[in-house]
């Protein structure tokens, strides 16, 4: 398609805000009822898409063509979604009063914008009338909440059995590596020649370790007496990890003099490599399940417009 080499074109050459061709910018994408979607608005409403895209895959030309593809495709089908939204709240009986647009409005204003003249003055900026930006924030609004109606909670519950069948078969989606209950007296360097070493072996005949954490650690775990809870072997550096992992419950380590910090670790506690009980993931899995509960009612939503509506790609 001449759009997505155009676009293609325009985004490998890092220049993706250039204007369309002339030829382009009000030709018709999609038609929906009595409302269309441009290559112009796609090209607009994926924008910020593609140059997080351009950011991440700088040098990687086939993933990013790859990527920038699902983008322009995601995008179509959003603003296309969009479409059918606004005409199923004209033609089925919703209205919103015109005292709410304003409210939510001023809203708007206030959180972006702060006041109306800066607004009007960022409108004037981008070429757009104060009209096109009242009706998109009433579209918006209407958009949303017509979403969340199609994926209200009483449509869907989540029962026990789910829950404990969806635990049983993601098994590896809770395992956990073996943990450490770690606390740590971190002092860092200022050159070459810091006597850290010396002032962690003292420390470490001093009070109780919690307590010398608390005075002396120059970590943000100071204030929790050098706490940092259960670790996993591989969210530590290996320097650390290879001592942290050595050590016995309520043994203290010998010092651990690395370039930018010297380190005293205490373990409290130790456990090996396990699955994460189900009591501990309950609520996690029935997020997820939700989730998934609610994007699937939201695409026979979706499904249903599409087949009440005319619509057309071209």
């Amino acid at each position: 398609m001449k759009f997505l080499r155009f676009i293609a074109m325009l985004s490998s050459a890092a220049c993706f805000n250039l204007p369309l061709h002339a030829e382009l910018v009000d030709a018709i994408k999609a038609v929906v009822n009595n409302g269309v979607v441009t290559y112009a608005e796609v090209e607009d409403f994926v924008t910020p898409a593609v140059q997080a895209l351009q950011r991440e895959y700088a040098g990687q030309p086939a993933i990013f063509r790859q990527k920038l593809d699902d983008a322009l495709n995601d995008g179509q089908e959003q603003l296309i979604e969009r479409q059918l939204i606004l005409h199923a709240f004209d033609t089925e009986g919703y209205r919103l009063p015109d005292t709410v647009v304003d409210e939510l409005v001023q809203e708007r204003i206030h959180e972006r914008f702060g006041d109306r003249i800066t607004l009007m003055k960022t409108l004037q900026a981008q070429g757009q009338t104060y009209e096109k930006f009242r009706r998109e924030v009433r579209d918006q609004y209407i958009v949303s909440a017509l979403r969340a109606k199609s994926t209200s909670p009483e449509k869907f519950i989540i029962s026990p059995y789910k829950v404990e069948t969806y635990y049983l078969s993601h098994q590896d989606d809770f395992k956990v590596e073996d943990e450490v209950k770690l606390r740590m007296i971190v002092l860092n360097k200022t050159s070459s020649d810091d006597t850290n070493t010396v002032r962690l072996a003292q420390i470490k005949e001093g009070a109780t370790f919690q307590e010398m954490a608390t005075v002396y650690s120059q970590d943000s775990q100071r204030s929790q007496g050098g706490d940092r809870g259960w670790v996993e072997r591989s969210v530590l550096r290996k320097e650390l990890a290879a001592v942290a992992f050595a050590l016995k419950p309520g043994q203290v380590s010998e010092v651990v003099d690395l370039p930018e910090a010297c380190y005293l670790m205490q373990v409290e506690q130790a456990r090996p490599a396990h699955v994460k009980p189900l009591s501990e993931v309950r609520d996690d899995v029935e997020l997820t399940l939700r989730t998934q509960a609610q994007k699937q009612l939201e695409q026979q939503w979706i499904a249903q417009l599409k087949k009440k509506t005319y619509w057309r790609l071209y």
